[in-house]
């Protein structure tokens, strides 16, 4: 049986143990492995492991031992409780060793968790697992979380009361971080809210977020985009002496600068336009304030000049690179002014 979205999620929340097996797989590694341990956990117990009701099997393993699974699932434990027999990175060349223990599996055997990488649609494991009527097939592709998705791992961290500009904010950091980072992300949102009643804020999000090569240079962008033109030097040798390249600094300055002329093109309004542009916390309002102020048509031109600037920056050019860039940034500052 195939499980998908919703579903899937529900299942992986809470599995039925009286089942047979369950097969996750994906391109993504850290995805399907998150994945897998929430249904172990949810079928053992925290205490499963430690009282030996868990048995994990290597593929490499199981090609060496094709009786191994089926011990494993059959074998009695000295405590009480479900049992899982645990395959993991397994391929469609061990599809028929599995296929024998789904077919020997009886109630009251353990649950056998399989995953795998990214299968194609005639994978003869997928369709083991599809075509089972006591087992199910979960492939997870890297979409990012749903709100619901989200919600269940803010009230597994213990948060509950959101607001609702922190969850926009959330789900735009779903989209632009890696499933591991993501969850790290709310595990440390949840220790820095630990005995505080209040609501999650975006100041909050922002705080938490991780820090990023963006994060370094933002300061230098928002006094170009507010028109601290007397800042740029400042600010531009602060960078030269951290190692930071020219080049480097004007990718940045082009992701910021589209972000401001999707926002001010957006016909939904500069919110909704920052929030495509994944684009949170305080910011996203003082990104807001820049898009209102230099409007469509400066936003178009300070974009072709970063691409000017850019192209210029990789030729074969022997201007100095750093006086460069800031000759350009110093141009779009003056824009504003």
């Amino acid at each position: 049986m195939i499980l998908r979205g919703v579903e899937a999620s529900r299942y992986f929340a809470k599995p039925d143990p009286t089942k047979a097996g369950l097969l996750i797989a994906g391109a993504d590694p850290m995805r399907v492995a998150l994945k897998r341990q929430e249904v172990i956990a949810a079928l053992i117990g925290p205490e499963g492991e430690g009282e030996m009701r868990l048995t994990r099997i290597q593929a490499a393993e199981l090609r060496k031992d094709g009786a191994a699974l089926l011990d494993s699932i059959k074998a009695v434990g000295f405590f009480p409780g479900p049992r899982v027999a645990f395959v993991e990175d397994v391929t469609d060349a061990l599809a028929p060793t599995i296929g024998a223990a789904l077919k020997d599996w009886k109630p009251g055997d353990a649950t056998i968790v399989v995953t795998g990488g990214n299968l194609t649609a005639k994978s003869a494991l997928k369709m083991l697992f599809e075509k089972h009527t006591q087992a199910f097939c979960a492939i997870l592709y890297d979409d990012p979380p749903t709100r619901e998705e989200i919600e269940d791992a803010l009230k597994k961290a213990g948060l509950t009361s959101i607001d609702r500009e922190a969850m926009a904010d959330l789900t735009t950091l779903a989209r632009a971080l890696d499933p591991g980072d993501f969850r790290q992300t709310l595990e440390k949102i949840a220790l820095y809210k630990f005995d505080d009643p209040t609501p999650l804020t975006p100041a909050d999000v922002a705080a938490m977020a991780p820090a990023t090569l963006e994060a370094e240079v933002d300061d230098l962008l928002h006094a170009v985009a507010d028109g601290r033109a007397p800042a740029i030097g400042l600010l531009m040798r602060r960078l030269e002496g951290q190692g930071v390249l020219p080049v480097t600094i004007c990718i940045q300055a082009l992701r910021h600068f589209r972000a401001l002329h999707m926002a001010a093109s957006d016909p939904s309004g500069i919110v909704n336009g920052l929030q495509r542009a994944r684009v949170f916390g305080p910011r996203r309002d003082q990104m807001q304030r820049q898009a209102q102020a230099l409007g469509q048509r400066n936003l178009e031109k300070a974009v072709s000049d970063l691409l000017e600037t850019d192209l210029t920056l990789r030729s074969a050019s022997r201007a100095p690179g750093m006086a460069l860039m800031e000759r350009a940034l110093i141009r779009l500052a003056m824009t504003r002014r």
